[in-house]
């Protein structure tokens, strides 16, 4: 059996990602989605999500971006100046590897942005991270403490497989920025070889296969007609994200922005759903994982 986990990450990031994510979700191929606790438009995605109980809802824990939502004084590693978020996965990388990143603070952190998650209604499906934070060093088992504590079943891997990416790649990609996103796919790969193993251990689910790194922001319709046709026996994650460029996506601080728009149309093209259906790939998400195979 075939299955697919279709997520769209940074639900919570603006209102126009929100409606975006609900479309693909109701006119698409999306199955999954990850909401992040401190975003802007989290109220929104919490209204978003209740009115969608198909669609599946996990915790998109965020060290990167926007304000904490612990008490700042007492994650005071993880902060600029300003009180925010400092920086992107090779900045904490850094900071990791110098000590300048307190990993109690982290776990005090991610414990407060799942209990609100929790608190507004929603029980999360699965744990991933923003900009895959959770496969930093020391910060993996972290994930998986916390996926325990608040009784959930899975946690996202990273790990994208060579071949997936590959069949993604359909040559009208940005091959810079493909390269680049590679590059950073393996680096994940390296930083947290040990995660199935460390999950299975910990009695946390995990998909067989991910993808989509490599091709965040620049996926093609192409790209993921090969995928389907090419995609292995097992579960598969493809991480997506989908949205609306709205006013204050665009004065927000992230390089996705049409882009969001043209996989949205993507994961809602009539011959993309046919495909999907043709090859009897059965789409789930994070809460249906334990059954795929039956």
């Amino acid at each position: 059996m075939r299955s697919l986990i279709v997520n769209a990450d940074d639900l919570g990031w603006t209102a126009g990602v929100n409606r975006g994510i609900a479309e693909a979700h109701r006119n698409g191929m999306v199955t999954s989605t990850s909401l992040l606790a401190n975003g802007a438009a989290f109220e929104d995605g919490v209204k978003t999500a209740c009115e969608l109980p198909a669609l599946g809802v996990g915790v998109h824990l965020n060290l990167s971006d926007g304000l904490p939502t612990s008490a700042p004084d007492q994650v005071k590693s993880l902060l600029n100046e300003k009180g925010e978020f400092a920086g992107g996965p090779e900045n904490l990388f850094l900071r990791l590897s110098t000590k300048g990143l307190d990993t109690t603070e982290v776990e005090k952190e991610w414990d407060t942005q799942i209990a609100k998650v929790r608190a507004s209604g929603i029980h999360p499906t699965h744990l991933d991270g923003h900009k895959h934070v959770q496969m930093l060093p020391g910060l993996f088992i972290i994930a998986l403490r916390l996926a325990k504590r608040h009784n959930i079943e899975a946690v996202r891997v990273a790990h994208e497989a060579s071949p997936l990416r590959t069949a993604l790649t359909d040559g009208s990609n940005d091959a810079s920025v493909v390269f680049k996103q590679g590059v950073q796919a393996r680096g994940l790969k390296l930083l947290a070889r040990d995660a199935h193993v460390l999950a299975e251990r910990s009695g946390i689910v995990t998909t067989d296969y991910f993808c989509g790194i490599a091709q965040t922001g620049v996926m093609t319709k192409a790209g993921i007609l090969r995928l389907l046709e090419n995609l292995p026996e097992g579960t598969t994650e493809l991480m997506c994200h989908p949205g609306y460029a709205d006013d204050d996506l665009k004065k927000s601080p992230t390089r996705l922005q049409q882009s969001r728009q043209s996989e949205l149309a993507i994961l809602t093209d009539q011959e993309v759903r046919k495909t999907v259906a043709e090859l009897g790939i059965r789409l789930i998400n994070y809460e249906q994982i334990g059954v795929a195979g039956r």
